[in-house]
């Protein structure tokens, strides 16, 4: 199981441009590949210059990830005498990405090309409590389903990423005492996913792998940047000088037990009194409302009646806004993102839930951070924890030394 304390997201430093890679001795096959992910197609002879390797070394590594498809042709260069020199670039379809994002009650499965490109989705009704075994062998079973709908082979599957609604230590893939997951705490994910798919398995939080999606596809620039997901849970993925935060034991951007100031006495269901998710998740907007004579039972029933105008959801659904915006201020003013992006299932009511996050969030954080500070509804929707899952694994394969157990692998017989 591969460990990593960070999600690089983008290529290896020093080596997604010519220009940064300049100077720098590229000696393997992985670090010359990292010149060219960017698609812009390259000679031997600039590769050669860019990282001061001979150009036979560059020709055996250019030979190499060709055999492996990651590279192919791309046309010729201008000559300048003689037969024109060929170039190579990246071919993101050599192989491909299951991407898993399994939420409370639903599980969603996408097969990714090698840039994150969207080929196929299936989306089925599951519920996590039902525990891991059950969850997991639908989901191997759906993604088996899914490559023979695309017409890919096992073989040229890569790795597979899946998001759990629920604290994960990364390095293992392992779920860490995840508060609606009964019987998963400490399930070796992985090595259970491994005995069908014999490929490279990560496992991380789906607030995490929607904050990579997210970032990926629409905030690339944005090496600060915050996802919340308000749906059955609360919870955020950080983004912090362009890597994903984690923290000490996998529990960072956990905001859903951070207490509210109109929490009270009220009950959460980690143990404790006033915490946000009791307040503001949809499972407590449609407690308060059946409460309060509304009928509803459900956070989509909270979407379906803020849709019809009733005003009493309405109201809710900015409250709940406003007791999110309580907590971001002070995640403003602590981490100075320079985007909040607001996911989950209560988002798709985006107009009264953003009312209140950003009516709280300007108020209280400080002036200098929120001077450029955007907060805006997500735009990868449900998509982004397939999204996110795709990335995570791609930039585990796709790094130097993913690359060169990508080459030792296809060399063995």
């Amino acid at each position: 199981m591969p460990k990593s304390p960070a999600t690089p997201l983008a290529p290896s430093p020093g080596f997604n441009s010519a220009a940064g890679a300049a100077g720098v001795a590229a000696s393997r096959a992985g670090d010359v590949f990292q010149l060219l992910r960017d698609g812009h197609a390259r000679t031997r002879a600039e590769l050669a210059d860019i990282t001061g390797l001979a150009r036979s070394t560059v020709a055996a590594r250019i030979d190499a990830l060709a055999t492996s498809g990651l590279i192919g042709p791309a046309g010729e260069a201008v000559s300048s005498g003689g037969r024109p020199p060929s170039r190579f670039a990246f071919q993101s379809t050599a192989r491909v990405v299951l991407a898993v994002d399994v939420g409370a009650t639903h599980v969603l499965i996408g097969l990714t090309d090698l840039s994150g490109k969207l080929l196929a989705e299936l989306r089925e009704s599951i519920d996590i409590s039902t525990g891991p075994v059950a969850v997991l062998d639908a989901v191997l079973e759906h993604a088996g389903q899914l490559l023979a709908q695309a017409g890919r082979h096992e073989r040229e599957l890569v790795g597979i990423g899946i998001g759990l609604p629920g604290p994960v230590e990364h390095s293992t893939g392992r779920p860490a005492s995840p508060p609606i997951m009964p019987g998963w705490d400490g399930f070796d994910v992985p090595a259970y996913v491994q005995r069908r798919f014999r490929t490279n398995v990560l496992v991380d939080n789906d607030v995490n792998i929607m904050a990579l999606g997210e970032r990926a596809v629409y905030w690339p620039e944005a090496d600060n940047l915050l996802f919340i997901k308000v749906a059955t849970g609360i919870g955020a993925g950080i983004i912090s000088g362009g890597l994903l935060q984690r923290g000490a034991d996998g529990t960072a951007g956990d905001i859903g037990h951070v207490r509210v100031p109109r929490g009270g006495d009220v009950l959460c269901r980690c143990g404790n009194h006033g915490c946000l998710e009791a307040m503001a998740s949809g499972p407590a907007v449609a407690a308060a409302l059946a409460a309060g004579g509304v009928p509803a039972a459900t956070g989509e029933d909270v979407l379906e009646l803020a849709r019809r105008g009733n005003l009493a959801a309405i109201q809710a659904m900015r409250q709940a806004g406003r007791d999110v915006g309580d907590v971001l201020a002070a995640c403003v003013n602590l981490l100075n993102p320079s985007v909040i992006v607001i996911g989950g299932g209560l988002s798709s009511a985006g107009e009264y839930l953003m009312a209140g996050v950003r009516e709280i969030v300007y108020q209280r954080s400080l002036p200098l951070a929120t001077a450029r500070l955007r907060i805006v509804q997500s735009m990868a929707a449900d998509h982004a924890g397939v999204l996110g899952a795709a990335r995570m694994v791609i930039d585990y394969v796709l790094a130097p030394a993913g690359v060169e157990h990508l080459l030792a692998e296809q060399q063995q017989p």
